[in-house]
């Protein structure tokens, strides 16, 4: 039976179905030999061969998804031509490919899903889901009422206005303020621009949790396997 290429690559646990788009469009994908660079194209995947980049497309048998703590330094791509060190390389495990669900900034720290799910990853990161992420931020200077409450409002940032935040102050020190930072958006180095909006540059950042999922003690670099239990948690 036929079905959309990007949803057999998202199957086959090469990437969410967005990101197995941009694949697409960018020359990488083969099909019987020939390059596709259209969406829509429909194949048989157990009569077509697939490549991408040159390798063989298949299913994959086993659904993996883990939850890493990820360390600051690493890039959250499954290559970098910079020779940076990639989050991948934190799964042990020979033979286990597995992705990044969405991304986590080179310099931030903390909870970030890898899976070879493409139809899970899709799911987590369609917007209509509004799942969100928690994040802490170590702030320069003490933000005032009144900052705080335009970012739980919503702000403009570069010509689009975020969805309403949820902020609150963990800890007050001489120079920085902590804070527990909730929203729902994807949008790149977002926590950080929306505090350098108000002023209060971000010192440190790391996100804690999806949904209901936390990172809780998992130490820095290491993973741990989620169970179906574990993912439902994400969508609660």
């Amino acid at each position: 039976m036929k079905e959309r290429l990007q949803k057999v690559l998202a199957r086959a646990g090469l990437a969410s179905r967005r990101k197995a788009e941009e694949y697409i469009a960018q020359g990488r994908v083969m099909v019987d030999g020939r390059r596709v660079e259209k969406m829509g194209e429909l194949v048989d995947p157990e009569r077509q061969t697939i490549t991408c980049d040159g390798r063989p497309v298949r299913e994959t048998a086993e659904k993996v998804t883990v939850l890493l703590n990820k360390p600051a330094g690493y890039v959250t791509t499954m290559a970098d031509p910079q020779g940076r060190p990639i989050v991948s390389a934190l799964i042990d495990e020979p033979g286990l490919r597995l992705f990044p669900v969405g991304r986590l900034d080179l310099d931030t720290e903390g909870a970030l899903l890898l899976t070879n799910d493409g139809d899970l990853a899709q799911r987590i990161l369609h917007p209509s889901k509004e799942i969100n992420r928690t994040y802490q931020a170590r702030v320069q200077g003490q933000p005032a009422a009144e900052g705080l409450e335009a970012l739980r409002r919503g702000i403009i940032l570069e010509g689009r206005q975020t969805w309403p935040a949820g902020i609150r102050v963990l800890r007050r020190e001489p120079g920085a303020t902590t804070l527990e930072v909730v929203i729902h958006e994807g949008r790149k180095r977002q926590v950080r621009k929306m505090f350098a909006a108000i002023g209060h540059p971000v010192l440190y950042l790391k996100r804690v949790a999806y949904g209901g999922l936390r990172l809780g003690g998992l130490p820095r670099g290491k993973y741990r396997r989620l169970s179906e239990d574990d993912l439902r948690l994400i969508f609660r």
